[in-house]
């Protein structure tokens, strides 16, 4: 009994310094039913960056630089909650104090750092989908975020100010007016 005890010890112990497998996204033509709804998504600051168009340019450099066909975005903590998070869920963008765009998750991959210390390596879609401005307070690091709380895509906030322009809009939100 103590010899498998042992085995065992020794296996977790050799498996700790490998860096665990990539997470992929379920496949379009998957199980794509109305109760498999996204209910989790992540919320991150985009530290750097006032406007949407300049985390576009930021991320269409680092493709070509690193000559991938998606965005990633490397954070320190890998999610414990991943597979609910690539079941339809989207990484939120805080740019200036507002939730203001989402991308959605396609993978997520534990990986070292050229410093051999883990990491985590969030793969996102190229396309930045813009959502109503949200206020948010700043906060470290990465959150998680239920559908519930998140704001809807300006997309599907149909007939609510979407034909004025975006400043005035996003000025009538926080009125509270739209």
């Amino acid at each position: 009994m103590a010899g498998k005890k042992t085995a065992a010890r020794k296996k977790t112990a050799a498996s700790r310094g490998k860096p665990k497998p990539a997470v992929k996204a379920p496949r379009a033509n998957g199980a794509a039913r109305e109760d498999d709804a996204p209910g989790l998504h992540l919320i991150k600051l985009c530290v750097g960056v006032s406007e949407i168009a300049e985390l576009a340019e930021w991320q269409k450099k680092r493709r070509r630089q690193f000559k991938r066909r998606y965005n990633t975005h490397v954070t320190r903590n890998v999610p414990r909650r991943a597979e609910e998070l690539l079941a339809g869920g989207s990484l939120y963008w805080v740019i200036a104090g507002k939730v203001r765009v989402r991308q959605r998750l396609i993978g997520i991959v534990a990986r070292q750092d050229k410093d051999g210390e883990p990491c985590c390596e969030l793969r996102l879609d190229r396309k930045l989908i813009e959502t109503s401005p949200r206020p948010h307070r700043p906060f470290q690091g990465w959150r998680y975020l239920e559908s519930k709380d998140a704001p809807p895509d300006i997309a599907t906030a149909r007939g609510r100010g979407d034909k004025l322009p975006p400043a005035l809009v996003e000025e009538l939100r926080e009125l509270g007016l739209l």
